[in-house]
């Protein structure tokens, strides 16, 4: 193997972490330099041969879509992710306990983010589950080409790639599809349809869907009625838990020999959409992307340009389980805004046969205004001013990254890289409904609320394949991620405002810290991959992994004079919902994920038989408090036996979670039992026709959702204690399903 031009990457990846040790040497002041980048940004997604990372098979999708429209439950087949649980399309991944913006997502090479104080318009919500066609999963030591400004991982989703028509020919085709599910009495449609040449290609896609609220397998409250003035809850009904919403896309391709050029416009309109973790329900949301996206390959490799923005006009209020009526006060209207404008561009070079330098840079601008329209009626609590949550909030992001890879023989491949990363932000000043805001509006104001962090993230990864039946990796990596928005400007110790600032959906409130440092994460993950010669027989995978967090943005009680009078013992309390404000502590995570898979059989008469298990353990610690860290999924393992014959494909699955009791004291995260689920599943597919049925919780259990919060769906919500403490939040009862599609 050559190696001549390895000297001349490594003289560009020096050269890069040299530039970026001199950044982080200037510090994060406003008179820190700053570097001039073209507004282009790239998908740094590398395939699936080069990085660990876990991706999902066809079929895999295919049921998935079926059970559920939400895309992120499309994940739950990832070992090591789970969902916390949020509105019925909204759920936000977690991936070995980080979640949210601790991972970034990017949806068809967009990297968005939540516009709303409770994060109800995740990113993956904006992509209806119908149209997803891929999935790859990065841990925390993903390489830095794949995206920054997470500590987390990396979750890549998208929607089918162009499809053209043979030379000279011209294409039509399609799919068409629908599904019911009798929890909830949830339904929907999609259709997606394409008409193509040799050289340029049109596609629409659309979906809608709907849902009642679901029932747990047993009453877990009283019966009656939801709130004072509204409607009537049976005992195991899961209050603000409706929805309904609906997306459409157009994607517009031109290609020629080596070239395409893309231009995808999409909108999402949504209604409403409950959410039962929160004190809040989605009363409108609106988004609209646009996104350019260019490929080429040239002689030395490969070009890859994106540029993309997105505008969400978003409404909360009390939807029609939570109490609309204080005292006259109809409702709590409350509004957000933003503008998302991205970009990157990447180079690939390849040095020889067995070497590629990858070179990218990338930008993000983001524009937030969060208020609150004054109440009539009020009487001073929400009026006679308007509320400003935050103010001409902006978060804007340039990075630039080099990353090497190469395979020094047929047994070794190692991919190093780097990233350096500007992050600023800003608001304006703060401004309360009225006078009894002031001690608050003038504390925040008076502070410096710009901030300018210069981030650095370094990976290192190594191969081992010593046979085709073997491998083996080791990957370390420094990441780093600058504190978001809505950790930063909420200004607001009163009960009624903190509350309504809350994205982890525990049901307490939220004041922010402008002092807050970015979190650095040193991460370090191993893989040891076992199976037979062609992967179909039998497999084995371990991967431990390992972080430890500096500047971890956690929670402390809030003591100031407005927390205190919300809630008088805020400070000491073991019981009830309290006030807290986000503090820099340290903290360490640790896990294994184990999975494997064996052909029991494979006959010509019974067809072939797999059984397969997945095993995962997640420990979280605040290492500056002694506390648990918040929302970790305790101990869990997933048993299937799947046959298939012919056109058929049926699974019987058992999940098996332990109790959770290393819970967040300072959050009075309450416990949950363990339980066991058992789910069936079926789908027949004849020629251009597919059919899915199954039966989730085939024995009605009754189970708390280890990340699903507390249960607020119901009541008077805008009092910070005025609903009862100690529920968790129910998982859906029996269901039984179907969906159909149709491809022509």
């Amino acid at each position: 193997m050559s190696i001549q031009h390895k000297p001349i990457a490594k003289a560009v990846l020096l050269g890069l972490l040299a530039w970026c040790s001199h950044a982080m040497a200037q510090g994060s002041g406003d008179n820190a330099p700053t570097v001039q980048l073209p507004e282009v940004l790239v998908q740094g997604q590398l395939a699936d041969d080069l990085a660990h990372g876990s991706s999902l098979k066809p079929d895999q999708l295919a049921t998935a879509k079926a059970a559920s429209s939400d895309s992120a439950q499309l994940l739950a087949d990832i070992p090591g992710l789970y969902l916390h649980g949020a509105g019925g399309f909204s759920s936000l991944p977690v991936l070995h306990g980080l979640a949210d913006d601790r991972l970034l997502i990017s949806s068809n090479g967009m990297n968005l983010l939540s516009s709303c104080p409770n994060h109800m318009n995740s990113p993956l919500s904006y992509l209806a589950s119908s149209a997803v066609d891929s999935v790859q999963v990065y841990g925390a030591t993903a390489p830095v080409s794949v995206g920054g400004d997470n500590i987390g991982g990396v979750i890549v989703v998208n929607s089918p790639a162009p499809h053209f028509a043979a030379p000279g020919q011209t294409l039509s085709e399609g799919e068409v599809g629908t599904y019911y599910r009798s929890n909830g009495k949830a339904s929907g449609a999609n259709l997606s349809a394409t008409v193509a040449s040799d050289t340029v290609s049109i596609n629409y896609s659309g979906a809608t869907s709907r849902s009642d609220d679901y029932n747990a397998a047993q009453a877990f409250k009283a019966a009656g009625q939801a709130a004072s003035g509204q409607g009537w809850l049976d005992g195991d009904t899961v209050g603000s838990s409706a929805y309904k919403t609906q997306n459409h896309q157009v994607n517009i391709a031109w290609r020629d020999a080596n070239q395409l050029l893309e231009m995808t416009a999409g909108i999402q309109d949504t209604p409403y959409e409950g959410f039962p973790n929160q004190r809040m329900d989605m009363t409108s949301n609106h988004g609209s992307q646009f996104s350019l996206h260019y490929k080429a390959d040239v002689s030395w490799g490969d070009v890859d340009v994106r540029l993309y923005q997105q505008y969400v006009r978003h409404e909360m209020n009390f939807g029609d389980d939570k109490q609309l009526d204080y005292m006259g006060a109809i409702g709590m209207p409350m509004d957000t805004a933003s503008h998302t404008q991205g970009g990157a561009a990447t180079a690939t070079i390849r040095l020889d046969p067995a070497d590629s330098l990858k070179l990218g840079t990338e930008f993000q601008r983001y524009q937030l205004n969060d208020w609150w329209p004054p109440v009539a009626g009020s009487m001073g609590m929400m009026g006679p001013n308007t509320f400003w949550n935050i103010n001409d909030g902006q978060r804007n992001k340039v990075d630039v990254f080099a990353e090497w890879q190469a395979d020094w023989n047929a047994q070794w491949r190692s991919i190093l890289g780097a990233r350096s990363s500007t992050v600023s932000m800003d608001a304006g000043n703060a401004a309360g409904y009225s006078m009894m805001y002031g001690t608050d509006v003038a504390a925040f104001n008076a502070e410096n609320h710009q901030r300018t962090d210069h981030n650095i993230d370094l990976s290192a990864l190594t191969r081992f394949t010593p046979s085709a039946g073997q491998q083996y990796e080791l990957a370390y990596a420094q990441k780093t991620r600058s504190p978001n928005l809505y950790e930063t400007y909420p200004w607001s110790g009163n009960g009624m405002a903190a509350i309504m600032n809350n994205f982890v959906g525990d049901g307490n409130g939220y004041v922010g810290n402008v002092d807050l440092k970015p979190e650095v994460a040193h991460s370090i993950s191993a893989n040891a991959d076992w199976h037979d010669a062609n992967n179909e027989r039998w497999s084995l995978q371990i991967s431990p992994y390992y972080s430890y967090i500096t500047d971890y943005i956690d929670a402390k009680r809030c003591g100031s004079s407005s927390c205190l009078s919300a809630v008088s013992n805020n400070l000491t309390t073991n019981t009830g919902y309290v006030i807290l404000q986000y503090t820099n502590d340290s903290a360490q995570l640790y896990g294994i994920d184990i999975k494997g898979k064996l052909q029991l059989a494979n006959t010509a008469d019974y067809g072939r038989w797999n059984a397969s298990a997945q095993i995962s353990y997640t420990r979280g610690e605040n290492l500056s408090t002694g506390d648990n860290l918040y929302n970790i999924m305790p101990l869990n393992a997933k048993l299937a036996l799947v046959q298939q014959r012919g056109p058929w494909s049926n699974t019987a699955e058992l999940l098996l979670v332990s109790a959770k009791t290393d819970v967040s004291q300072v959050r009075n995260e309450v416990a949950t039992p363990g339980y066991n689920l058992f789910n069936l599943r079926s789908s027949y597919q004849w020629k251009q026709l597919r059919i899915d049925v199954g039966i989730d919780n085939v024995f009605n259990r009754y189970y708390v959702e280890p990340l699903g919060g507390a249960y607020v769906g119901q009541g008077a919500t805008m009092g910070i204690n005025s609903i009862p403490w100690g529920l968790g939040l129910p998982g859906p009862a029996r269901s039984l399903y179907t969906a159909l599609s149709y491809r022509f």
